[in-house]
């Protein structure tokens, strides 16, 4: 039996040039904020960065020779074609690290006087940079296979293992910073992961929520003409008195829930509600209601 040959898409194109595009823009944060204004990095970025200041190897290099071993360890772990994402990242990522300090384009951004902004921008600019490089089935290697590994061998949860690892690294951290800026690389990590987030999930938000309610077909009846969006019926039992229940599922904007509020109210004062998160909704009503196209909703 013939195996599937490995055929390249337009898809994968578009990937490789977005992991490259945000292999740049984190690149960018790490050597034109991070550095001038002495923060910190957790993962390999936070590792190559100390090894820049005890002796002076470009954080390119470094990241570069670090993840050889890494790389070669993931092949055991990692999909094929994810490993070339890894590797193309990767390289990626090294060469932008080599060039934003070699190429003369752009001063680095000046904002010592302004460590809190200096924080927020470096954040912003790295969780962009790295969303961007989740959201198209990249990664940059370094951490991202370790915590891998660590799951594959340990059982030790991936964010668990990227957690330890930005903590080590952090700690390290210490031996030539002060606690002050590493509190403030503590707080861009945390911007950074926020971001990152916001990117890699979409950017359409969205609420879910349960009711449960006798007059559940009237509740249904009004979410269709006041808020006119679908819903699903769901047949449960009370729990206690072994009696059926009819529930009703929707997804729906976070702006429309004080109105749906008031449609329970009107219609079952006695009407339980439970109200969860969505990190993405995608079809008619959301994705599909935007006109333009959003950079963080992929066709």
């Amino acid at each position: 039996m013939n195996k599937p040959k490995f055929k390249w898409t337009t898809s994968d194109t578009i990937d490789i040039l977005m992991i490259a595009l945000g292999s740049a823009i984190y690149a960018f944060s790490v050597d034109m904020v991070s550095i001038p204004n002495k923060l910190a990095d957790g993962g390999l970025s936070g590792f190559t960065l100390i090894i820049r200041h005890f002796w002076g190897v470009n954080p390119g290099l470094s990241t570069f020779i670090i993840n050889i071993p890494l790389i070669f360890l993931g092949f055991k772990y990692v999909g094929k074609r994810a490993m070339i994402y890894t590797v193309w990242g990767t390289l990626c990522l090294s060469f932008f690290l080599s060039m934003w300090t070699l190429q003369s384009i752009i001063d680095q951004v000046p904002l010592h006087h302004d460590p809190f902004l200096a924080t927020v921008t470096a954040g912003c600019l790295s969780g962009l940079g790295l969303g961007l490089v989740f959201r198209f089935n990249g990664t940059t290697g370094g951490s991202d296979i370790a915590a891998r590994v660590l799951q594959e061998k340990y059982g030790i949860t991936p964010s668990k293992g990227l957690l330890a690892l930005d903590f080590l690294a952090l700690a390290c951290s210490l031996s030539y910073l002060d606690f002050f800026h590493v509190g403030y690389t503590m707080v861009s990590c945390f911007i950074l992961s926020k971001v990152m987030a916001l990117v890699t999930e979409g950017g359409t938000q969205a609420k879910g929520a349960f009711i449960i309610s006798q007059n559940y077909r009237n509740i249904a009846k009004l979410i269709d003409l006041r808020l006119e969006r679908g819903f699903t019926y769901i047949n449960a039992e009370g729990g206690y008195s072994n009696e059926p229940r009819h529930m009703i599922y929707l997804v729906l904007s976070p702006r429309e829930i004080p109105e749906l509020k008031k449609i329970v109210k009107q219609e079952d004062p006695q009407a339980f509600i439970i109200f969860f998160d969505v990190n993405e909704a995608l079809g008619e009503g959301f994705s599909y209601k935007t006109k333009s196209p959003s950079l963080f909703i992929r066709k």
